[in-house]
């Protein structure tokens, strides 16, 4: 993926999931070995098993050992189910497009179609836009919080070795790490259990997905995959998302969402 122009891009502190810089958050993460380089594997046919009707794709079901509960999708906006859509991005298949403006989440797929996912993005101060890799996947990570966040809340300080995985875990069933330039970004895209954030902005600048929806991206995005953040889909958003790369670089030294790599 070297001809990938996103890897020599930076990351800027606008808006993305509500501002910039990160500090507190649900979120954090542990061991993850980094993938082998491959190209993004092509996205399943329409007819994928894993579109059916919408109960059966947030039906409970049993993960990896763990229970996961069904989702309530009645009380979800119908717009954030997962979906089979014509391809607003104009990007290459297997490119990862998050549009910030409506909360919703794409991945390419041949034949001008994507697979679009309703997401949850960063509240004020936490937000950001331009673009990264998925290098490395966790299947359950371990939630580990960082000690700034212990110092805001000694209440985590039980989990400074380590939250185990499980349905309550804030890092959900998967994760998917950013990076840039070969160093973690500290952003992940990741499950939880507050599917009840989904459409809004609730994070501290990570993406968050239903666990059920979190799973089926895992699933499609097997290797290095290119990730564009854009404020929105219209022409004006996708120059700012190109002037956004040439914009100050993210510091990898602080944590987000309380997710780190160990």
């Amino acid at each position: 993926m070297s001809d990938i122009p996103l890897l020599s891009e930076r990351l800027s502190r606008r808006a993305f999931l509500g501002a910039s810089a990160m500090g507190a958050a649900s979120v954090a993460l542990s061991a993850c070995s980094t993938t082998d380089v491959v190209p993004p594997p092509v996205a399943a046919a329409p007819s994928d098993p894993a579109f059916g009707d919408v109960e059966s794709m947030y039906a409970a079901r049993v993960d990896e050992g763990y229970q996961l509960p069904a989702i309530p999708v009645a009380k979800i906006d119908p717009k954030f189910v997962r979906q089979v859509v014509s391809d607003p991005t104009g990007e290459k298949p297997g490119t990862i497009v998050v549009d910030v403006s409506e909360h919703f989440l794409y991945l390419v797929r041949d034949g001008g179609k994507a697979i679009r996912y309703g997401v949850s993005l960063g509240k004020a101060g936490f937000g950001w836009t331009g673009s990264a890799v998925v290098q490395a996947r966790k299947k359950w990570p371990v939630w580990t919080p960082p000690p700034e966040m212990i110092q805001r809340r000694p209440e985590l300080a039980k989990y400074k070795d380590g939250m185990p995985p499980g349905p309550q875990s804030p890092l959900g069933a998967r994760a998917l790490y950013l990076f840039r330039d070969g160093k973690d970004t500290m952003y992940r895209l990741h499950g939880t259990p507050e599917w009840d954030s989904i459409g809004k902005n609730a994070s501290s600048g990570c993406v968050r997905f239903m666990n059920q929806d979190i799973i089926d991206l895992y699933s499609r995005v097997n290797g290095v995959a290119p990730v564009f953040v854009r404020a929105n889909l219209s022409p004006a958003g996708k120059i700012m998302a190109v002037s956004s790369r040439t914009a100050e670089p993210i510091d990898a030294g602080v944590p987000r969402d309380a997710e780190m790599l160990k």
